[in-house]
């Protein structure tokens, strides 16, 4: 399907739904720059969604998705700027993390090669941007309400998609048969926006976002046994040194 086809059914649920939790346990809405923050980080999430579909479409997933992780890098940026000062198990556990992540960069085994578009390590570089923006984006207002905090970043998100399919009606092919998948991508994808937020008002947000750019291990996994994709050794050490990274950060 079309990539705003998809995007215009999940977003809009997902929005119901979070709208649904805030209002059953939500606290007070964050302040107007605050909210205005995770209504412009929806935005860089769809985008950054947008080109992950479009890239694992037109490219390898096991490429894709640990290109796009790296976009971790941001919130690192932006915590490290704000003074956020983590342990020295903590640094530690970032660096093997996102060791891991380069190494689950790696190619699957396969007997002609994997043929990798370059395109599609652009476009995979692009949702990295996006997604490390919308963590940046829903931290600041995760502080005051997590719940609140996604209600204004799939606000945002859903208010562009919907611009996007009112500018490019040509590219709009919905299917019934494909409804249960995309109620599915929006009930994950709302739980992993709510599930980050409320992380970020817990731990630093230079660590949690490494912990939540490890969905590509998921990915990998999921793809091995789903798709019969073969991780290759050093995709196989990758996923054992980014869950060490994530232990060593939560020791720390």
């Amino acid at each position: 399907m079309p990539v705003l086809s998809v995007m215009l059914v999940s977003q809009p649920l997902g929005l119901a739904l979070v709208l649904c939790v805030a209002l059953l346990v939500g606290g007070a809405i964050p302040p107007g720059p605050d909210m205005a923050a995770a209504v412009a980080g929806g935005i860089a999430g769809v985008f950054a969604l947008s080109c992950f579909f479009r890239a694992m479409a037109i490219g390898p997933m096991s490429i894709v998705a640990p290109v796009s992780s790296l976009g971790a890098v941001v919130p690192i940026v932006v915590g490290l700027a704000r003074g956020e000062d983590p342990s020295g198990l903590q640094a530690a556990g970032l660096v093997v993390a996102l060791a891991g992540i380069a190494l689950a960069v790696r190619e699957a085994e396969h007997p002609h090669g994997v043929r990798v578009p370059r395109s599609s390590v652009v476009l995979a570089a692009l949702a990295g941007l996006g997604f490390g923006s919308f963590f940046v984006g829903i931290d600041a207002a995760a502080s005051h309400d997590a719940y609140w905090a996604a209600l204004g970043a799939r606000g945002g998100g859903s208010v562009a998609i919907a611009a996007a399919a009112l500018a490019l009606p040509q590219m709009i092919r919905l299917s019934r048969d494909a409804l249960p998948a995309l109620v599915a991508i929006a009930v994950l994808d709302t739980l992993a926006n709510l599930l980050f937020a409320l992380a970020s008002r817990e731990g630093l947000l230079s660590l949690v976002a490494v912990a939540g750019s490890l969905y590509p291990v998921a990915t990998i996994v999921l793809a091995r046994f789903v798709l019969g994709e073969r991780l290759a050794r050093l995709q196989r050490v990758g996923v054992v040194m980014a869950l060490a990274g994530v232990a060593l950060i939560a020791a720390g």
